[in-house]
């Protein structure tokens, strides 16, 4: 089986990218002739189609990718096999989509939205996000590296560390995560709450506006924000500083981070709802807070990004939910438990680790990815 990949390639530290690289590296694992190439490098791309020659093209990205990982392969006569995940909405290319023969997605949530806007499910294979499951391992507290880390936070060793990792933090729970920490601050042991992000233009605002949340709960002294620009290589030992792995977010197709803190056997906090349904078990690895609300909209504005001229207007018929709020009193209860309970954090992260070497190594993924080729394609 000959397989090129297409995304964010050389990789950068962002999810699509990490999702194509660890497909790729676990194709490599086992055995598959592959090749990877940027998404966008018509000319590099050409290039392998005509002496690589590969039996199916495989492109990780959003609907809005389309045309690059979709069409443009098509052109020169190659199979072209998306791997997409979802923002909330797919407005456009459902044409292209519902002609092809097989689409992955990346949580069986994603499918629910694809067939929900028009996909036909009968095509769309779950094939999740794997995971190096070789490096992103529990560590001991005492660890060099780990006890370097949580210094450099400014976490002290009595203090409860409680974590989570975006783009910006508010996307991934982090407003409702400080809500309900607030809520319990004098019932539970010393914490401090970690939030690392990406330095970047788009989130500075939300930057800025957690921060005063923080002030007005009146935890800001407790709420670090680390922005700095890390390496893949940096992650394991950030999540195996932290005690509490938190991230109820609003919009979740997968959840990487969440996926890799279980890895590390630290126990999660989520949200009962979208790709966390997949990857979690409320209970046994995570406690899921409930769904408190979902943000409707009756339209939505797009760009050129997503095919459309600038600021095209899509009323829709029905209401869609493109965004949830998890229950703050939930997660405060769901964060009690696990800062009180020490013997529930290690039982937790012990069976994290064990459901993610099952399910989510990124060896696993590249099995069941050769399966899905064989199944649709009889290519071996």
């Amino acid at each position: 089986m000959r397989v090129l990949l297409l995304y964010d390639y050389p990789p950068s530290p962002g999810g699509l990218s990490t999702q194509g690289d660890l497909l790729y590296k676990g194709l490599q694992a086992i055995g598959v002739d592959v090749h990877a190439a940027h998404w966008q490098s018509c000319q590099e791309k050409e290039w392998y189609y005509d002496w690589f020659k590969p039996d199916v093209v495989v492109g990780i990205g959003y609907w809005g990718h389309v045309p690059s990982i979709v069409v443009h392969p098509q052109l020169f006569g190659r199979i072209a096999v998306p791997w997409l995940v979802a923002d909330g909405y797919i407005a456009n290319y459902n044409e292209i989509l519902n002609e092809l023969p097989l689409i992955l997605v990346t949580s069986n949530w994603v499918k629910q939205m694809y067939v929900r806007d028009g996909i036909s499910g009968d095509k769309i294979e779950v094939l999740p996000v794997g995971c190096p499951t070789d490096s992103f391992v529990p560590h001991a507290y005492y660890d060099p590296k780990i006890v370097a880390v949580r210094k450099q936070l400014g976490v002290s060793p009595d203090e409860i560390m409680i974590l989570t990792i975006g783009g910006d933090a508010a996307s991934k729970g982090a407003n409702e995560v400080m809500e309900a920490l607030a809520l319990i601050d004098r019932d539970v042991l010393p914490w401090k709450y970690v939030c690392k992000v990406w330095p970047q233009p788009r989130t500075s605002f939300q930057n800025q506006s957690d921060h005063d949340l923080a002030e007005r709960l009146g935890i800001s002294k407790k709420v670090i924000y680390a922005t700095n620009t890390v390496s893949r290589d940096f992650m394991p030992y950030l999540i195996g500083a932290c005690d509490i792995y938190a991230a109820p977010s609003r919009l979740e197709g997968f959840g990487m981070p969440q996926v890799e803190a279980g890895a590390c056997g630290k126990p999660v906090v989520g949200i009962r709802a979208m790709g966390m349904l997949d990857t979690l078990v409320h209970g046994e690895t995570a406690l899921l807070a409930g769904v408190a609300k979902e943000i409707v909209v009756d339209n939505v504005i797009l760009g050129t990004e997503s095919g459309y001229e600038d600021n095209h207007i899509i009323h829709f018929d029905i209401p869609r939910t493109v965004d949830y709020r998890a229950d703050v009193n939930d997660i405060a209860d769901c964060l009690s438990r696990l800062m009180r309970d020490s013997s529930l954090r290690t039982t937790m992260g012990a069976a994290g680790r064990k459901r993610v070497e099952e399910r989510f190594d990124y060896r696993v993924v590249a099995k069941r990815f050769v399966k899905i080729m064989e199944k649709y394609f009889k290519i071996n």
